[in-house]
Order: structure tokens, then sequence, then C-alpha cells
């Protein structure tokens, strides 16, 4: 059943269910769209989202929240006996290096997984091996 309230629509999925809610959004002169309220609030949306393109649609995502490493870094630093301005300065340089090292995780692991896809090599057997089943 559709049921289409201006440039809204909802339908319940056949798969499993759920509610899907359609909404017709306009894109600017600059290719910006504005997420309706609704939806960045369901979703928990903060300020970045993840843009995937699969076959012919465009799919948004929030960024999954990740853990605030902080804690772990001031303390790593104070047993390396850094203190005071020093401390403060490279704990910044330390939290600046965080993201770059986790973006470069999840590169190296969308490649492992692409080759046991194409290679099934022994590497991405003992990675992704049990994603097999």
């Amino acid at each position: 059943m559709m049921e289409i309230d201006k440039s809204l629509s909802k339908e319940k999925s056949e798969k499993n269910n759920e509610e899907k809610v359609v909404k017709q959004l306009k894109v600017s002169a600059k290719r910006q769209i504005t997420i309706p309220k609704r939806f960045y609030d369901k979703l928990g949306i903060n300020q970045e989202v993840i843009c995937e393109l699969r076959g012919n649609e465009i799919v948004l995502r929030g960024v999954p929240q990740t853990e605030d490493l902080s804690e772990k870094i001031l303390e790593d630093l104070v047993a390396q006996g850094f203190e005071g301005q020093s401390l403060v300065q490279e704990f910044q340089k330390k939290k600046f290096q965080v993201r770059p090292a986790v973006e470069k995780m999840i590169a190296e692991s969308s490649l492992a997984a692409r080759n046991l896809q194409e290679n099934d090599n022994a590497e991405t057997e003992e990675l992704f091996g049990d994603l097999k089943k």
C-alpha cells in the first residue's frame, strides 16, 4: 500500500515488513540537497554522512560514531613522561593522526575483502574466511 502526502510516500517493504518512506528532493545548482529533518533525526546523522553509489542509486547513511580515544592517548603520553604544554601539543598531534590511520585501515580491509572475492588467497582467507559461510 502506498500513501502519498505531498511529496512524501510511505509503503511497507514486502521483504521485511519495514516501513519505507520516500521523499522527492530538489537539487540546487551546486548539486546540494537538504536531508529532511525526519530522516536526519531518525538516522542520528551528525555532521557527516557516507555517500555510496549502488548501481543507479545513491545511498546516504550516517557515519558510525567512533570511540573517542582521547583518554587512552592522554594516558599513553603521560606514561611517556609528557606534561604541561608539551603534553597538550603532543596530544593534539596524536589526535590529528587517528582519523587518517582509521581511514587507512578501512581502505586496506576493503582491498583485502576484494582480494578474497577475486583471488581467494591465504591472507584474505585468514581475515575474511568466516564471512564466506
